[in-house]
């Protein structure tokens, strides 16, 4: 739960600055700084959740109005995705919503297992990406990843420009363009992953 912002005379928020009052103490200002950081990493939960009622509940209304934010429509969906991916009683207070966009790939049981070695040890977002690079080299070279289902090869003609902006949403949600097409595609026909 975010915290209420301290009370310190002479603090404004305003939609374009934060104003402090000279000669605020120490003490204060570490408070406001730890309520807007906590803020901030909220955000980005709040315009998930609020992304997914819309979806839900307004269907083209919704579209358009994302077309109107200044957000980019891909982060947006990005945001959307993760946020569907953990209702907030699987949301770890502790990470950010980074750390939980590293695992938003994997299967529950998996995500819940390294969200919860991230929390006990400590891990930064990075760190996490990086042992989670590390473990699926390690399957890939011991040989043990699991066996894969019969699969059916796709063929699509797609321009170069949208060929980028996949690429470049895969890579925003860390994973391959393969593995995000597919999400996606799942995502668009109501198929929860596997």
């Amino acid at each position: 739960m975010l915290p209420d912002l301290p009370a310190v005379d002479g603090v404004e928020i305003r939609s374009n600055g934060l104003l402090l009052p000279q000669g605020m103490p120490f003490g204060a200002w570490e408070c406001i700084g730890q309520f807007v950081l906590n803020a901030a990493e909220s955000v980005t939960w709040w315009i998930g959740d609020l992304l997914v009622y819309g979806q839900d509940a307004f269907g083209d209304r919704y579209e358009q109005a994302i077309a109107r934010t200044s957000l980019d429509y891909q982060t947006l969906r990005n945001y959307a995705w993760i946020a569907k991916k953990f209702p907030v009683s699987r949301r770890r207070d502790k990470l950010s919503f980074g750390h939980h966009s590293e695992v938003a790939a994997l299967v529950e049981s998996e995500q819940d297992v390294w969200l919860e070695r991230a929390e006990r040890l400590g891990w930064s977002r990075n760190e996490l990406r990086r042992r989670l690079r590390a473990a699926r080299n390690a399957r890939l070279m011991g040989g043990t990843e699991q066996r894969q289902p019969l699969t059916q090869a796709v063929n699509l003609q797609v321009s170069v420009r949208q060929h980028e902006r996949w690429r470049e949403a895969a890579e925003q949600m860390n994973c391959s363009i393969d593995h995000w097409i597919v999400e996606t595609l799942d995502e668009a026909a109501g198929i929860r992953s596997e």
